[in-house]
């Protein structure tokens, strides 16, 4: 009695169908079958059959994959649309490249037709995978095991042994063996047919598993649809003490969708009451933030009551629904100006936007109600940076990102502002157009602009007006954004990892045994095993079950015999082999001598 896994060349790979096996080797995978070499004739249709085959195939759907990949990668390295701010930023500073990246849709890839055209792409390939092998599985569910090739010795795993039982007895035997290994199984008696046999099948749910995964994918890809048609999302800058209230006037920008819009933003707001920020103050991350946190009052509702809650960078807040990002901070240098006439033309904090990691800001404070001395309207303007950490005599560059050594470094303009024009404007930039600059004294050599410590002034020449720098706030920069689908998404991704995991390490697999009276009156028992990828589970449930059918068909000594002795040399190339539950030595089996 011996076991052997057949090699390669004699046997084919397991997770092939070799012809000469028929139905027994067919249909261990859902896959559809290559069309590549089936090219239909040419006409409209025979084309447009042959393009869908190729879109649905697995290939193609790989490839769509891969390039879905590839572009959602400038998503993540281009500003894009949502913040605004950024990609004007960007725009300012790469003004060669920006209007290729505008007509590429770089700036709104996720929005963009290509990138539409893949995803819908991807979506059709998917379907069209899923739903032919969803059929064809559930097809291979109701069939029953194919019936045991003729020649056993061409499987990869194969034993073979003689004994006095009756073929009906091992058949019985095996059928319960297997049945209790949870296979599915098929009895053909001896009875029936010259040589009755068992058939049996397990691994399914590795085409279940497959099949999961692609059914998860396209979850997925719903998802990320649903997203993407019904999601908002808003930036707002709030000095400490000011609030926001979620509707479109109070927004700084807004992104609606499809499904989504200004009329379906729902009513909540918060109050930023105070920001915390802490910074290492030594070592080689000097500067590097440990602790940023928004402290605020935040309502539900227009009949709400505040309630205290905290945002972080980590830490969204969800507010009816919707989530609240902390994104960024900065300071704004508190200051109060007066005109020619000695009035109050403008006072309170101006927010200067970060240039560095050390929060180097830039700004501009407009003050459009300033009169001369013949009371007409002179609008003053002041532009220039805010460093937390600074030195005068180094110039408009901050040290550290803490509130060490505040500084204000201003220029002065007067003239027309263009804000009565009905044009918008940047409130953080400054058109010089129709403005004059207004030549200031500075006390720092080589340094264009007027160096202020909080309480200091700037005295305007001709009696022009005053700015006198009261102190410094900090400002939060928040996200609010609005999407549906996140739990589908979650859930969909959890069943690819588990439909991925069966796929990759359940086995499909088949075991045959024949039993039949021999020529000497004495009963055959042949197995042989199938799977569908290479590995020596096969060849080990094989010896698993003719060591437990021993007892039903104990294996006679002279057969035994006869495999040490007579025909301990066959021809066929051995990969591995396992011992038989008599301990017989191991040996190759001619592919024609148990036909």
């Amino acid at each position: 009695m011996s076991i052997t896994e057949k090699s390669e060349r004699d046997a084919g790979r397991s997770g092939d169908a070799p012809e000469e096996l028929g139905a027994a080797g067919a249909q261990l995978s859902t896959q559809p079958v290559d069309s590549l070499n089936s090219v239909p004739a040419l006409g409209v249709v025979g084309w447009l059959r042959w393009m869908w085959r190729q879109l649905t195939s697995m290939r193609v759907a790989l490839v769509l994959l891969f390039l879905l990949s590839l572009a959602a990668i400038p998503g993540s390295l281009i500003p894009q649309h949502s913040d605004a701010l950024k990609v004007d930023t960007f725009k300012k500073h790469h003004p060669g490249i920006s209007p290729l990246y505008e007509r590429l849709g770089l700036f709104h890839v996720y929005s963009s037709p290509w990138f539409a055209a893949i995803y819908i792409l991807l979506f059709v390939s998917l379907a069209g995978c899923i739903v032919p092998r969803t059929w064809q599985f559930v097809g291979q569910l109701r069939a029953r095991p194919p019936a045991a090739p003729r020649h056993l010795t061409r499987l990869p795993a194969y034993s073979t042994w003689r004994t006095d039982a009756d073929p009906d007895q091992v058949l019985k035997a095996a059928h319960k063996a297997l049945r209790g290994r949870r296979f599915r199984t098929s009895l053909s008696a001896a009875g029936d047919v010259p040589g009755g046999s068992v058939a049996a099948e397990k691994g399914y749910l590795r085409e279940a598993g497959n099949l999961l995964f692609h059914v998860a994918l396209f979850g997925l890809l719903i998802s990320f649809a649903v997203t993407s048609l019904n999601k908002a999302e808003g930036g707002k800058l709030i000095v400490e003490g000011d609030g926001f209230a979620n509707n479109l006037t109070q927004y700084d920008d807004f992104s609606p969708s499809t499904l989504y819009g200004a009329d379906d933003l729902k009513p909540f707001g918060f109050t930023l009451d105070s920001f915390d920020s802490k910074y290492e103050t030594s070592g080689p991350d000097i500067g590097s933030p440990r602790v940023f946190k928004a402290n605020i009052h935040y309502w539900n509702g227009a009949d709400g009551k505040p309630v205290k809650g905290v945002i972080d960078t980590n830490h969204p807040l969800s507010i009816g629904g919707e989530k609240v990002y902390l994104i960024g901070h900065g300071y704004a240098p508190v200051v109060t100006v007066k005109d020619a006439q000695g009035n109050v033309a403008f006072q309170g904090p101006v927010p200067f936007l970060p240039q560095d990691s050390n929060i180097t800001s830039t700004g501009t404070i407009k003050v459009p109600d300033a009169l001369d001395k013949k009371g007409k309207p002179d609008q003053l303007a002041f532009t220039g940076y805010f460093t937390p950490t600074g030195d005068a005599s180094a110039g408009p560059r901050s040290f550290f990102p803490g509130l060490d050594a505040p500084l204000l470094f201003l220029n002065a303009y007067h003239g027309d502002l263009g804000i009565d024009s009905g044009i918008s404007q940047n409130v953080y930039q400054l058109d010089t157009k129709h403005m004059k600059q207004i030549k200031l004294e500075t006390s720092t050599p080589g340094i264009n602009a007027v160096a202020l410590k909080p309480g200091e002034a700037i005295t305007l020449p001709n009696g022009a007006g005053s700015l006198t720098f009261t102190g410094v706030k900090t400002w939060a920069s928040f996200q609010i954004s609005h999407q549906s689908g996140n739990e589908t998404a979650l859930i969909s991704g959890a069943a690819a990892i588990l439909g991925l995991m069966g796929s990759l390490f359940i086995q499909r697999r088949r075991i045959w045994v024949r039993a039949s009276r021999g020529a000497d009156g004495t009963t055959v028992v042949e197995t042989g095993g199938l799977g569908r990828s290479e590995s020596v589970r096969i060849a080990d449930e094989i010896g698993a079950l003719a060591l437990q059918l021993q007892p039903d068909a104990p294996a006679l000594p002279d057969d035994e015999n006869d495999e040490n002795g007579e025909n301990g040399d066959g021809g066929a190339e051995v990969e591995s082999t396992s011992r038989t539950a008599s301990d017989t030595a191991t040996r190759t089996d001619d592919e024609g001598a148990r036909a």
